[in-house]
């Protein structure tokens, strides 16, 4: 029996990508992708989650090892040529559930989309968005007035969630942020921390005058009527560090980033 490892390399279309690409397909062996038990992607956090989202579509979902052609590269490793055996045999694996949103649009259609690092509510036009927020069922802002509202996971704590104030969370806590993005009303609600089994559901209260568009990681719904976000326990993704690179210690780090 063949017990060779079977690795699929993907790579996004920049210059820097294509020429480690072609590295490292001179240095090591790979199979395509349908054959493959682990995938190397080369290129920056944008393009990890474009590999893991169609992991997701497809339905098959492998363990991913990034390597940073990118900018930040938080979900990456560093880019190195050499020893790619040895890290993959000693990298750290860390589970992440991405978040459903279900989206129900001013027109009557509905879409359920995965998102790893966050679900975004965004006001389209120059007026601010008013929104009920519901968790479990229970209305918690009878009127939220904002620019927009995120739930974000502990891996996409970092992200936009960061930006807009929220709290970065750390990996494997069980825990979403629910952060305001420009909040108006009420003025001094600066979001929750919610456990990840909570259900959190959006109802934009003005629908036509003040439309809404619904953001799942790269994906956009727009003039939405109501959206629920939930974790998504039965597609659970994985991702490999190096074990001195480990998502858990750079989500630490990012708390102490003046």
């Amino acid at each position: 029996m063949n017990s060779e490892p079977r690795r699929a390399l993907v790579a996004s279309p920049t210059q820097a990508a294509r020429a480690a690409e072609e590295r490292l397909r001179a240095a090591y062996d790979f199979v395509p992708l349908d054959q493959a038990d682990t995938v190397i992607a080369l290129g920056g956090d944008g393009f990890m989650l474009q590999t893991l989202h169609a992991m997701l579509e497809s339905r098959r979902i492998l363990p991913v090892f990034g390597m940073n052609l990118g900018t930040v590269g938080f979900l990456m490793n560093e880019w190195r040529l050499e020893r790619l055996e040895q890290r993959l045999e000693k990298a750290k694996s860390f589970k992440v559930n991405p978040l459903r949103m279900v989206v129900d649009t001013v027109d009557g259609e509905r879409f359920s989309i995965p998102a790893i690092n966050e679900v975004s509510l965004l006001r389209e036009t120059r007026q601010t968005a008013k929104l009920e927020v519901q968790v479990n069922d229970r209305p918690v802002l009878p009127e939220l007035v904002c620019d927009g509202v995120l739930v974000a996971t502990p891996a996409g704590s970092t992200a936009y969630n960061l930006s807009a104030h929220g709290p970065i969370l750390p990996l494997g806590s069980a825990l979403v942020a629910l952060t305001p993005i420009s909040p108006f009303r009420p003025r001094r609600w600066r979001g929750a921390i919610l456990p990840e089994n909570t259900a959190i559901r959006f109802t934009v209260l003005d629908p036509v005058k003040r439309p809404v568009s619904a953001v799942a990681d790269q994906r956009e719904v727009r003039d939405v009527a109501q959206v629920e976000v939930k974790i998504d326990r039965a597609t659970p993704l994985t991702l490999l560090f190096d074990p001195e690179h480990t998502l858990d210690d750079r989500i630490a780090a990012e708390q102490f980033i003046a």
